[in-house]
């Protein structure tokens, strides 16, 4: 790997570092505001809701510029989502700006990969990215979580005479984050345009990506890798937030021990991504498949468990599992689309798949804890969900193989 992959890759973990924060950060907010329990995951759902709604525009807008350029843009309005908050901006609508500026810039830092860097690179490359996608998941967890406890905002107040709550503290630490991300985003190299727009019109634009999306799920390839990428984040995304309530439950763990444990599950994907960048070659990336199912069981067997050390055990295993079987098949998938529909086009076909998925899954979780479901049952529902759609998945690649 160059210089150019190491800007690429630290502009990508600041950024992502500072959505994590500022996403706990939110979430210690809401708690000082008194709003309702379900409030949390309606959060990361004004989140992604962008990445839904804006998929027909952002691959278009990726594949027209350099993409570098692209990602400086997509962090300046991160910037202002969190700026936004910090000035009093309700969080649920300034995450929502955050959101739609991580629509723009995932197309763009996933594609750049596709084109600067060789297919026989790529799932070593995408190892990498989620391994440092996880490292800043798991730092902006604790630092988010440490910004939702009293003690800095204490601290602040008694040595410098500032009245400020540790939220407030934590949205100033992300918004510099988004910042020295821009800074990082400049120096990215620069690469000529892969698919410039023909027209700029909504109608064309809505038709281009129909004409993507339709080519991706046709493609047999395609179509195991996607229905696996949207089963995944959107089991992940979830599954942070039913930890936290688990955890709360069956560990008696407030909101920065829980965040601790969620950590392990981010600590083992980075295992799991580096033993499969290591040892899955691209072409053999659907036979990663089995792990899946094993995982969902793991999950629902957290209900058994009332030891810490032992569901932080569970918790590091069911990250290996997902970091193994989820990273050969986005580089699967972004080869494919890169060879398809162009790169950016596939990154939003993917994102708009996946973040459907999290978007469903998290209201169906909401609607869950509305309902004043047990979390235990929860627990088991999701994990029971989890493995079953994965042996489907599983199945539908055995049947095209014969």
């Amino acid at each position: 790997m160059n210089r150019g992959f190491y800007i690429i890759l630290i502009a990508q973990f600041l950024s992502a570092l500072a959505d994590n924060a500022l996403l706990f950060t939110a979430i210690a907010l809401l708690t000082q505001l008194k709003a309702p329990d379900w409030y949390t995951p309606i959060l990361q759902s004004v989140f992604v809701v962008s990445f839904v709604a804006l998929a027909p525009f952002v691959g278009s807008f990726a594949d027209s510029l350099p993409k570098g350029r692209v990602m400086f843009i997509s962090n300046g309005i991160k910037f202002a989502g969190s700026f936004s908050m910090l000035l009093g901006v309700p969080p649920l609508y300034a995450y929502a700006v955050v959101g739609t500026g991580a629509a723009f810039y995932s197309p763009a830092k996933y594609g750049i990969l596709t084109e600067y860097l060789p297919h026989d690179q790529l799932v070593a490359a995408n190892g990498w990215m989620e391994g440092t996608t996880v490292a800043a998941i798991i730092l902006g967890a604790l630092i988010g979580s440490m910004f939702g406890s009293p003690y800095l905002g204490n601290v602040v107040s008694e040595h410098f005479g500032y009245a400020l709550t540790s939220p407030y503290l934590g949205m100033m630490f992300t918004t510099g984050l988004y910042l020295a991300a821009a800074g990082f985003n400049y120096y990215i190299p620069r690469l000529p345009p892969n698919h410039a727009m023909e027209k700029k019109t909504l109608p064309y634009l809505l038709h281009d990506f129909w004409k993507a999306f339709i080519a991706l799920w046709r493609d047999p390839q395609g179509r195991i890798s996607l229905a696996v990428t949207t089963l995944f984040w959107g089991a992940g995304a979830t599954m942070r937030l039913v930890v936290l309530a688990w955890a709360a439950v069956a560990l008696n763990f407030g909101l920065d021990k829980a965040t601790k444990l969620t950590a392990m599950v981010a600590i083992g994907i980075a295992f799991g991504a580096v033993f499969a960048a290591k040892y899955i070659k691209l072409q053999e990336s659907v036979k990663v498949l089995p792990a899946g199912i094993l995982m969902g069981v793991l999950v629902a067997g957290l209900v058994l468990i009332s030891n810490v050390y032992v569901a932080a055990v569970v918790l590091f295993l069911v990250g290996v599992l997902a970091g193994y079987f989820v990273v050969p098949l986005n580089a699967l998938l972004q080869h494919r689309g890169h060879i398809l529909i162009g790169p950016g086009h596939s990154i939003a076909v993917q994102n708009f798949n996946e973040n459907i998925g999290i978007l469903v899954m998290s209201n169906v979780y909401t609607w869950m804890v509305h309902a004043e479901m047990s979390i235990m049952s929860i627990v088991v529902i999701f994990g029971a969900f989890v493995s079953l759609s994965m042996s489907l998945i599983y199945r539908m690649y055995l049947n095209q193989q014969q």
